[in-house]
């Protein structure tokens, strides 16, 4: 018997016919759908997928010539080119089933069929049936990951000292399979360290798949996640693997994991324990091997002492930590993303301009930068875009924030209490008790000014 089985659609007017295979391939574990009417073929396959169609060649409409099948046969190749159709025929009929092939069916049966050659053609059909999903499914994997490819600046930039702690934990953490927890600031570049991580991984050769877990809504996390059947739900217009299975053999990043659910935290967790995922609209698990990184901005070991994060689930997906540092922090490194950007969107914009007045690169130096490294790169593509220049001058940057009159130290309150808070966090690794001790102020004033400055 098959353990696994297949979803098979007979299509014969013959009742007896239709009862006699049914009772045979239910033994095999297959799950028969049978039909007398062939009209109602563009019903099924409106409703459900199948691994295999068993079609008639003659239905009583027209019972020798075969146009009722070659009419089905087009109609079900034009709904899924990618359907195995094995034709139903006498002996006599067999010429007509070889021109049927070469019109796109798999292959054909005679009727009275063997047994055990209609189980053998069936289990063949199916292991096609599974090549041509796998290579769906790689097709799949392969335009994502040259969507993500295709995506500028796949290099980190930075030779200050506080990105280089980065790259040496980069360097250690990646030849290993250990799950990654990034935690940073928006706009600090999480996504672009993920990637390197990948990179320098032995999972290189697989898929880097990505998903915002913010910009995913309840109803559609699961199929998101973990893929779907045809008409499992409304839109649900074809099988679609999700994007753990994407990820198999390669790299799942889930950012903005802090924005997720408790119910869905859930859901995640049992996933990365079974290392299984089950489509919507399915009853199979699916086996998938991942290395899982995840970012946030969020405070997750404060979200787990409120009780908005699964403590378990932190422990799942933080192994290994790597913070990354805000721009106010690598402030060496400002000049060096300037250029950078500025070639890119010379380049991309057409524009004749080469570099940035000292003047002006002081005045990027001495900006607080609020949205980081993401700021910087679209004040560069503004900067760029409007000036009628080969050189960005000081007047090409507005700022919705004060600049800083020293380039050595901010005297902005805000910036000031900002920094101080940054810098207690880190000093006692995010406890929130301690901090605040440190600060002077009760864990409520911490909480207040740590939701004021989005940290």
């Amino acid at each position: 018997m098959n353990p696994e089985g297949g979803k098979i659609l007979m299509i014969d007017d013959d009742e007896d016919v239709l009862l006699a295979a049914k009772m045979l391939l239910k033994k095999q574990n297959h799950h028969v759908i049978i039909e007398k009417n062939p009209n109602k073929i563009p019903f099924l396959l409106n409703n459900d997928t199948y691994d295999v169609i068993l079609l008639d060649m003659n239905f009583s409409k027209d019972i020798t010539s075969g146009k009722e099948g070659f009419y089905w046969l087009e109609k079900i190749l034009e709904k899924d080119p990618n359907a195995v159709v094995i034709l139903i025929t006498a002996f006599g009929d067999v010429e007509m089933a070889v021109k049927a092939l070469k019109q796109g069916a798999t292959d054909f049966i005679l009727k009275p069929w063997q047994n055990e050659k209609l189980i053998a053609t069936i289990s063949t059909a199916i292991r096609l049936k599974q090549s041509y999903n796998e290579v769906d499914k790689l097709r799949k994997a392969k335009e994502m990951l040259e969507e993500q490819i295709s995506k500028p600046f796949g290099e980190i930039i930075g030779e200050s000292t506080a990105i280089k702690e980065v790259f040496g934990l980069i360097d250690k953490v990646a030849k290993t399979d250990a799950n990654v927890l990034i935690l940073g600031e928006n706009g600090t570049g999480k996504e672009l360290i993920a990637r390197a991580i990948h990179q320098r991984s032995l999972r290189k050769d697989g898929s880097f798949v990505s998903v915002d877990m913010g910009a995913i809504t309840e109803t559609l996390f699961e199929s998101e996640l973990f893929g779907h059947k045809k008409g499992a739900f409304t839109d649900a217009r074809e099988d679609r693997p999700g994007r753990f299975e994407l990820a198999n053999g390669g790299t799942l990043f889930l950012d903005e994991i802090g924005n997720l659910s408790m119910a869905l935290q859930s859901k995640l967790l049992s996933a990365l324990q079974s290392r299984q995922v089950t489509r919507v609209g399915s009853n199979q698990s699916i086996a998938v091997d991942i290395r899982l990184i995840c970012a946030t901005n969020m405070p997750l070991h404060q979200m787990v002492e409120q009780g908005t994060f699964r403590q378990d689930l932190l422990y799942r997906i933080n192994t290994v930590e790597i913070k990354v540092p805000p721009l106010a922090d690598r402030v060496e490194d400002i000049p060096l993303l300037a250029r950078h950007y500025l070639d890119y969107y010379a380049r991309k914009y057409h524009k004749q301009v080469n570099t940035i007045a000292p003047i002006a690169m002081d005045k990027l130096k001495r900006y607080a930068w609020p949205g980081n490294i993401r700021e910087l790169q679209h004040a560069i593509e503004r900067a760029v875009i409007m000036t009628d220049s080969a050189s960005l001058q000081e007047s090409d940057f507005l700022f919705s924030r004060p600049v800083s009159s020293s380039s050595a130290e901010t005297l902005n309150l805000d910036e000031v209490e900002k920094a101080a808070i940054v810098k207690a966090l880190n000093l006692h690794s995010g406890n929130i008790s301690k901090a605040a001790d440190e600060l002077g102020l009760t864990r409520a004033s911490l909480y207040r000014r740590m939701e004021k400055y989005g940290l």
